[in-house]
Order: C-alpha cells, then structure tokens, then sequence
C-alpha cells in the first residue's frame, strides 16, 4: 500500500498470483412450492427498508419477464431443476468413487480425459470456504420459499448487512454469555475435538454458537474455530501490551483489532482474487457506481446474495459430502469419511496447510470459476441446508432462487452497466429448453459463463475462469467495497492509513499469518506431536 491510503492500493498480477479467491454462498434457507403464478409488477422495486434485502438494480425486469403464457411458471420452475440437477449441465461429474483422498491430491481425477473441472492456479483450496464464511456473515434469508417470487425490500436479512462477525460474536458477551468462557468474559468458548480445536457442544453435538449454519462442514466449524482462538490470544494482547483492565474496554478493544485485520484480509487478499485486481482498483479510485448505501445504512442487494457469491458453488476437491452415506446417523458411525462436521474424533480437524499456502509444499487448488461445478454439491446432506428442506442440489436451489427474487436476467444487468453481453452463441446450450434462456439467462448461470468466456483485463487474455467477469465482478466488488466503506466501525471509515499490527505488523499481512497467531498453523500443529499424525 504505497500511499497507505486504500483508494491508492494497487493490485498487480504477482499479488494476485500470489493470493486466495472465491467465495461459496450458504445452502440456503426454504423449500420449493408450485403452482405459484410468476410475476413482479406487485413488488415494490425501488423502496430500501433497513434490516431487509434490496435490490441493486431495481428497475430492470425479471429473467422470466416474457413467461406469461398458462402454465409457463411450473415449465421454468422445471426447467431450473433440470439445469442444475446431477449429471446436468452444470455437473462436472467428478468421480466420486475415487474416494477423498485421489479427489484432493490429483487434479485431474473427475472422470474426464482430459478434466472438465480444471484447478484454479490462482486460488487455493481454503478461499473457498473464506468466501463462505464472508457470506454467512453478512446475509441469511430464513422467510421466503424457493421458487415462489418474493419481494426483497418486505424480506428480512437475520444478518447485519456488515463484516460485523456476528456469526462469531453473537450480541456480546454481556446479552449471549453462552458463547463466551464464565472464567473470562471477554474470551469466547472453545473446546477439544480430541486433540485439536473444536467449537463447544451440547451433548448432543449442537455446537453452541450464534449461527447453526457455520457449523455445516469442518471448514466452517473450522474457520469459526481459528476465529475464536484469533480473538482469545487478542484478549492477551490487549491485556498484556495495552495494559487495559476493565473487561468491557478489553473485549471491545479485542474485538475491534479482530475486525480489522478480518476486513484487510477481505479487502487486500481475497476480494482481487474474487473479481480481479485491476476491478478492485477502479472501484477503490473511481467509486461504486450501482451500490450506494448510505454511511450505517448499507442492504443486501439480492443480485449479491442470490447470485454473485453463490458462484463458490465448486469446492475445490469433490468429496466434502460422501453421498453413499446419505445423512449419518449413530448405526454409520461418528467419525465418516468426509467432511461433514458436528463429529468428534482425533484425526477430525483442518491441516491448513492444504487450505492455504504456508510455503511447505502442502497447498491444494482451487476449482476454476466456470460452468462445470463440483459433483458433491448436487447432493448436499439436509443438515448442510438451513431449512432441512429439499431440493439437495445446490445448483437447483441458486437457481429456484433468482425465481424467488425476480432477478434481472445477466443480459439486462451487462446492458444497465454499458459492457458487453454475452451472444446467444455463447449460451446455446439452454436454446434446447425453448424459453429464450440463451438470451434472458438467470444471473448466476450468466456470471459462471462470463468468468468462463470473458478475457481475463488484468492479463489481456481468456483465462477460464480465474475470477469473475465484468457483470459477476462489478456486482460482488462493489457490494464488498460498499459494505466496509458504509461501516462505521471499519478501519476505512475510522483510520484509512490503519495497516495490521499483530503476528507480521504491516502491509503485507494475509491469512497464513492469521491462523499462525490463532494458532492453528502446522508448526503450531506440529509441536503438539499428535499420535497420528
């Protein structure tokens, strides 16, 4: 940061290369009804309440704007299952049979010769589930149904729309004292999973947190975990090198540090790797042009929470879920062979070394940002899902949800934006579905094809998928800008030449060093000598 100003930060390709991206959307919350008649001409279109969601783009029609012939609603609902059921168009048809192991060393194992679901050399595994856990923080629909149009601006957000971790947080240890240690309030409870971290638990393995959902895979749990490890070992800095004593000042110091060093890592690692680093720039110099919230005032614009985070619907390996297990109950076993959490065992816990880059060799890539999406994800367990309800394809339920949100079509948002659209060349494999799809395309299946087909302008070049393109980018960039500039509480609003003062102080701060002070890396792993590993 040559100015240690953030509108100067300038992403070149090596910081890009050398950074983490991509981020995954939650399940989701409801399931699907039929036989609800389309149509949004009821819906209020521009009106923002606060604590509810909003759109970004709010005078432009539906994707499905043109469906209004009887019977039209039940064939597209049908049709958005079909495009995003297993084996469709959208499955990379990875071969889950070759188990977890072969499906995150060997990049070329998903049944292809050669592979349809190539890895991202740009990403590591762990962005993945970094952009999951930015998505559980900032955004949950538990009101509407899947497939059933909706109006955004009457729907609440049970997030605060900010990088707040209220997922870690809760409402503070003074109003949720059960997430934090009765021996020291100002540190948050953290338990065993046999040898290693894990998150509290009630006897019967619900973790104790603010939010069930960051307890849907070992990442998260994880993730969640280092969070929390982060914030304790603050607690002593602050103690031992500010010398503050009062318990409210001391958590509160805590968490503000915790905060900000969680924003630089959205702001200075992920996010160029999400949308590009020459976007990033543009939005940081020249301002958001379509997202503008006032300061303390900021929504979720369903074009980010329905479709432009969704698109980390590829994990990086195949094998989160095993399938054959469907969901487990006692008789199967509590320690499966994958990656499902709420189990505890001694081997149960993240080596980070394969999630980020360490330098120890270890490091694993992630899938790249295109039309072909990880197998394992067309058949979620029900307790990955907030409402424990089907459709268990998540690609089915993203794309149910642009009928929920009445979203524009990817054409409609590339021409409000003056860039230039996809063809209907481009999209030709959903003209065999007859309801002009390849020219009024749902916005997450138009943003997976942009980032595949759109030349890379930070290199010049097509890449396949490194980032996302123009429409995807622009969405998700300014809606990650907007929500730290709108933050009262973030060091961009508070101290813009702030830069990280814990573990590695500086400019050049990133996530490996956050899990070194959490504790959590592999040396630290290491020299605790586990008997397996």
């Amino acid at each position: 940061m040559a100015s240690r100003r953030p509108t100067a930060r300038k992403y070149g390709r090596r910081t890009f290369l050398a950074g983490l991206g991509l981020g995954v959307g939650a399940a989701g919350a409801a399931g699907v009804a039929a036989g609800v008649g389309l149509g949004r001409t009821e819906l209020r279109l521009s009106q923002i309440v606060p604590g509810n969601f909003s759109r970004m783009f709010p005078d432009l029609p539906p994707f499905f704007d043109g469906l209004r012939t009887p019977g039209a609603t039940d064939q597209l609902r049908d049709v958005m299952r079909d495009v995003g059921k297993p084996g469709g168009l959208l499955d990379a048809k990875d071969a889950i049979g070759a188990g977890p192991v072969a499906l995150i060393a060997d990049a070329k194992v998903n049944g292809n010769d050669p592979p349809t679901n190539p890895d991202n050399p740009t990403h590591t595994a762990g962005t993945t589930f970094f952009g999951q856990f930015m998505d559980l923080d900032v955004t949950f629909d538990s009101r509407s149904t899947l497939g059933v149009p909706t109006d955004p601006t009457a729907t609440p957000n049970a997030r605060v729309a900010a990088f707040d971790l209220d997922t870690i947080y809760g409402q503070g240890p003074f109003v949720t004292p059960q997430f934090y240690q009765v021996e020291d309030q100002a540190k948050l409870r953290i338990e065993s999973g046999g040898i290693f971290e894990d998150l509290p638990r009630n006897g019967d393995g619900t973790a104790i947190i603010p939010d069930p959902r960051s307890d849907q895979n070992m990442m998260i749990s994880g993730l969640n975990c280092a969070f929390i490890l982060f914030h304790n070992r603050t607690v002593d800095y602050v103690r031992q090198q500010l010398g503050l004593i009062d318990p409210a000042a001391i958590f509160a110091e805590a968490k503000r540090l915790v905060l900000w060093h969680y924003h630089w890592l959205i702001l200075n690692e992920f996010l160029p790797l999400f949308v590009g680093p020459a976007l990033v720039n543009d939005i940081l110099n020249n301002g958001r042009r379509f997202y503008q919230p006032d300061k303390g005032q900021a929504t979720m614009p369903v074009e980010f929470q329905g479709a432009g985070f969704r698109l980390g619907g590829k994990p990086f390996f195949g094998f989160i879920f095993d399938p054959a297990l469907g969901d487990i109950t006692p008789e199967k076993g509590k320690d499966p062979n994958d990656l499902r959490s709420g189990f505890r065992a001694p081997r149960r816990f993240i080596g980070w070394q394969t999630f980020f880059d360490f330098k120890d060799g270890e490091i694993k890539r992630n899938k790249r940002m295109d039309t072909k999406i990880s197998t394992p994800v067309f058949t979620l367990p029900l307790a990955a899902i907030a409402s424990h309800k089907a459709p268990i394809a998540l690609m089915q339920r993203n794309l149910l949800r642009h009928v929920t949100w009445s979203m524009p079509s990817g054409q409609s948002i590339a021409r409000a934006m003056g860039v230039d659209r996809l063809s209907a060349e481009d999209l030709k494999e959903l003209k065999t579905y007859d309801l002009g799809l390849e020219e009024n395309t749902p916005l997450f299946y138009y943003m997976l094809k942009e980032a595949e087909l759109v030349p890379d302008s930070d290199i010049g070049k097509n890449t396949g998928g490194f980032h996302l393109g123009p429409v995807g980018g622009r969405i998700v960039g300014e809606v990650v800008i907007g929500l730290l500039q709108s933050d009262p509480a973030s060091w961009l609003g508070q101290q813009p030449d702030w830069t990280p003062s814990l573990q590695r102080p500086g400019p050049d701060f990133r996530m490996t060093d956050f899990l070194t002070f959490a504790g959590v890396d592999p040396a630290t792993r290491r020299a605790q000598k586990p008997s397996f590993a």
